[in-house]
């Protein structure tokens, strides 16, 4: 499998990181594959930090939306980190920035 995905465990936090230009289609399948590998079930906070991605589409935007709907309903929010201006725009388009905290 490639290394769409890095995480690791600070405690009970994940920290990932996306390490492709283009969170798409395929890379989106590939990042709910391998956080499927790596999820625990006593998961904290989560952070996924976007420095690599230029690109997103629905179904990156999916992907994401995956994340926080592994979490208990009055969980934190999924917090973004190290969102590009282009990414951050399609985030605010379609009204995510409600759902994840961007910073």
């Amino acid at each position: 499998m490639s290394s769409t995905l890095t995480a690791h465990f600070q405690g009970h936090d994940l920290k990932l990181e996306v390490r492709s230009a283009r969170l798409d289609a395929s890379t989106a399948r590939e990042l709910r594959e391998e956080l499927a590998m790596i999820w625990r079930p006593d998961v904290g906070d989560v952070t996924v930090d976007l420095s690599h991605v230029e690109f997103v589409d629905s179904s990156g935007m999916g992907a994401l939306l995956s994340i926080h709907r592994r979490l208990p309903e009055k969980h934190s929010p999924v917090r973004l980190v190290h969102v590009r201006p282009a990414v951050q725009s399609v985030l605010e388009l379609v009204r995510l920035h409600r759902v994840f905290d961007l910073a």
